[in-house]
């Protein structure tokens, strides 16, 4: 089953894709755009494409568990994509991610606006490892 992870942002959104088996992170990317419905037909798209038969959603709660502005952006576009694409849309607390990406950017060299052009896309696929791990 291939999966596909959403690091849903602002300016940009973090996408990543596992492997047929459902097994490994594969290919991840970014899509710029700030209109939640643009965003959402770019993610059904690129689902299409690639013969995802599952979403999962990154669920930015604040570190005291509690959902706010943006858990509830990220509830919506979940709402969006169920519909665009008929798939089930797993939230996956997402806690770090952003964080863990830049650190990881950081350490391999990447500063300034190439960290920034692709710490979603490493994000996302900190989402997808997370999720995939938790199904062994």
């Amino acid at each position: 089953m291939r999966i596909m992870a959403i690091d849903y942002g602002d300016a940009r959104t973090g996408v990543a894709v596992s492997d047929i088996t459902g097994t490994l992170a594969g290919d991840a990317w970014v899509i710029k755009g700030r209109r939640a419905e643009i965003v959402a037909d770019a993610i059904a798209d690129a689902a299409r494409d690639r013969g995802v038969e599952r979403i999962v959603l990154g669920y930015p709660l604040n570190m005291d568990g509690t959902a706010g502005p943006r858990a509830e952006k990220s509830l919506e576009l979940c709402d969006m994509l169920a519909e665009r694409t008929g798939l089930d849309i797993v939230m996956w607390d997402e806690r770090r991610t952003t964080v863990a990406a830049h650190n990881i950017l950081s350490e391999n060299g990447r500063r300034g606006k190439k960290r920034k052009e692709s710490v979603d896309a490493v994000a996302a696929t900190l989402i997808l490892e997370g999720y995939l791990n938790s199904l062994k």
